[in-house]
């Protein structure tokens, strides 16, 4: 069977990656499906950078904003939803492009990934949850830990959904989430794919433009939709940076110039585990802004697009 030519669009937050995948749509004849663990929700806009529609700049864009927060999703659902997506973009003769951070989304669809069935239990979850609640996400992270230390490893202690999953899935099967894991890329992938990043040699610069995106964040309105976000107390916005770091001040306990400070360190840290997941993958081919403009930088994706569809 002929393999689906797939461009995928990755990198760090603020690195440019939205644009990028919008200028290669346009060239190409494309449509972008987002691999965004965040943006499939709606409501919550400002915080996930959701392009709006004079971002998309007239560029089809799916799996975003379809979610209600309080509707679990997991990421064998979005890679369910994702193969059908791009299978409907490719009959219609067009050009799919997956653009996203974050890094499981992407290797579930590029890599092809057969998730297993299994099933959920609210109980064992709320009781997870709970234990979070009371003994902290560091102590919760560390159970997981003592029984999957590889899935410890990739997960950051304020994922607490992803920890939650990762122990629901070995108390229920008695297989831990890696070994699952592992067993589900047995098989080759459907697509042929070009992996793009987006990355800045100088860590400062990223930082700094990371710095500014929560600036004009602010002043977009990211505090009100906070506010709106966490007055519904959906586990899901509780994980969502952007929201979090700012309930300390709507709740009367913290000044909001604190808060706004964390929100940059906590993008930050999230910028660095990105980079962290996806400078191990040696097929991604990696560009530069700060080291040449952008239209030269886009020239040479073009390039480097046409050459991959001639095959």
């Amino acid at each position: 069977m002929e393999k689906i030519p797939l461009v995928a669009v990755v990198g760090p937050t603020a690195s440019g990656k939205t644009a990028l995948g919008i200028q290669i749509a346009k060239r190409f004849d494309g449509e972008i499906v987002s691999a965004d663990s965040m943006q499939v929700y709606r409501g919550m806009d400002i915080a996930t950078a959701k392009p709006d529609l004079l971002e998309q700049d007239g560029v089809v864009h799916h799996l975003i904003d379809f979610l209600n927060p309080s509707e679990p999703f997991s990421v064998a659902d979005y890679a369910l939803l994702a193969h059908k997506t791009i299978a409907d973009i490719r009959s219609r003769g067009k050009l799919p492009i997956l653009v996203g951070g974050t890094g499981l989304y992407v290797d579930s669809v590029v890599n092809d990934i057969v998730f297993t069935e299994i099933r959920t239990d609210p109980d064992l979850r709320k009781s997870l949850y709970r234990f979070a609640e009371e003994k902290g996400n560091a102590a919760l992270l560390k159970r997981l830990r003592d029984v999957d230390p590889d899935a410890a490893s990739r997960i950051h202690e304020n994922n607490v959904g992803r920890i939650v999953r990762a122990l629901e899935v070995y108390e229920l099967t008695g297989i831990t989430m890696t070994e699952q894991q592992r067993r589900s890329r047995n098989g080759p992938s459907r697509y042929r794919a070009l992996k793009v990043g987006l990355n800045y040699k100088s860590r400062p610069l990223l930082y700094s433009r990371i710095d500014r995106r929560v600036d004009l964040m602010m002043e977009r309105g990211l505090l009100e939709e906070a506010k709106s976000v966490l007055s519904c107390s959906m586990q899901t916005a509780v994980q969502a940076i952007g929201y979090k770091e700012l309930r300390p001040y709507l709740d009367g306990e913290a000044q909001l110039e604190e808060c706004i400070a964390k929100l940059k360190q906590s993008t930050r840290h999230y910028a660095k585990r990105q980079l962290t997941w996806f400078l191990r993958d040696p097929d991604i081919q990696w560009f530069y802004p700060d080291e040449e403009e952008m239209t030269e930088l886009i020239k040479k994706v073009f390039v480097l697009v046409e050459m991959f569809l001639e095959v």
